[in-house]
C-alpha cells in the first residue's frame, strides 16, 4: 500500500531511542525527511542518523532539546522548520515515566511530568498549527499516550497517568479546532512495549507482563511505529480527534 508520504517533512520528539527512533526509521523508509529531538548525548543521536542513512538513504536531522523548557520546545520547531521547510507531520512521542505513589510524589516531579508529557505537545502542536495555517496547508499530528490515561496507574505513576489523560482531552480539542484547516490530530494509546526499561523484569519472569496482555506477547516498538505511520498518512484522512488503542487488548473501551 502506498501511503503517499514521499517528499513530506516530519518532526518527531524523542527520536533517538526506542519508539521514537522507530518512528524516524519508519517515516524515512516512506520517503519522509525527518527532524527529531533528543535530550542529551547519552541517547547517541548519531546512531539514529546513521541508521536512517544506511537503511533508507534519506537525510535526518537531530536537535538537542530539553522539552520541559518552554523556550527550547518552541526553538525545536523553529529549527526544524528552518532546516526542512514546511512541516507536514508532527509526532509528539517524547515522554518521561517517573515513579512514586501520591503520598510520596514531590512537586518538582509532578511538574516535570506535566511539562514534558503535556505542555511540550501543546507548545509544538500550537507552533505546527500556526505555521500550517499561515502557509495554507494541512498536516497530521500524532500524540503518544497510554492505557494509564484511562485506567490510572496501578504501580505508582499517577503523575504520568494524569499527564497522558490530559493529552487525550487536549488532542480532542485541538483536532476539533483545526479540522477545517486540514489538520488531522490523533493519539495512539500504548500499553506494555518492549524497551530496555522492562527487559530486566522479562528476563527474570517472562510472564511478569505477558500474563496481563490478552494477545499474549509484548509488542516491539517497530510494530507500533508502523501502525503510527499509517495514522499520519492520508489512508486515515477522515479520522481526527481519535485515540487508537495499540495495547494487545489490555485496553478495551
Amino acid at each position: 500500500m502506498k501511503l503517499g508520504l514521499q517528499g513530506k517533512n516530519a518532526l518527531v520528539t524523542g527520536g533517538a531511542t526506542g519508539l521514537g527512533q522507530q518512528f524516524v526509521l519508519a517515516l524515512a523508509k516512506e520517503g519522509v525527511t525527518v527532524a527529531f529531538s533528543y535530550l542529551n548525548e547519552k541517547e547517541h543521536p548519531e546512531v539514529t542518523l546513521d541508521k536512517v542513512e544506511k537503511e533508507t538513504h534519506q537525510k535526518a536531522y537531530g536537535f538537542k532539546t530539553d522539552l520541559s523548557q518552554v523556550d527550547q520546545a518552541r526553538k525545536l520547531f523553529d529549527e526544524a522548520h528552518e532546516q526542512l521547510g514546511q512541516i507536514d507531520i508532527l509526532i509528539n512521542n517524547a515522554g518521561i515515566w517517573l515513579s512514586g505513589k501520591v503520598t510520596d510524589i514531590k512537586e518538582q516531579d509532578w511538574d516535570l511530568e506535566m511539562k514534558t508529557n503535556l505542555r511540550a505537545p501543546f507548545l509544538l502542536a500550537q507552533k505546527f498549527a500556526l505555521a500550517a495555517n499561515k502557509e495554507k496547508h494541512g498536516g497530521h499530528v500524532l500524540n503518544v499516550t497510554s492505557q494509564a490515561a484511562y485506567y490510572g496507574s496501578t504501580t505508582g505513576h499517577s503523575h504520568y497517568a494524569a499527564s497522558k489523560a490530559g493529552l487525550i482531552a487536549f488532542n480532542a480539542s485541538f483536532a476539533r479546532e483545526q479540522a477545517q484547516n486540514g489538520i488531522n490530530s490523533n493519539n495512539i494509546a500504548i500499553g506494555i512495549m518492549h524497551t530496555r526499561m522492562i527487559q530486566a523484569n522479562l528476563d527474570k519472569d517472562p510472564n511478569y507482563y505477558v500474563s496481563r496482555i490478552p494477545m499474549g506477547r509484548v509488542v516491539e516498538p517497530e510494530e507500533i511505529a508502523k501502525m503510527g505511520t499509517l495514522l499520519v498518512s492520508d489512508v486515515y484522512s477522515y479520522m481526527t480527534g481519535a485515540t487508537v488503542d495499540l495495547t494487545g487488548g489490555m485496553l478495551m473501551h
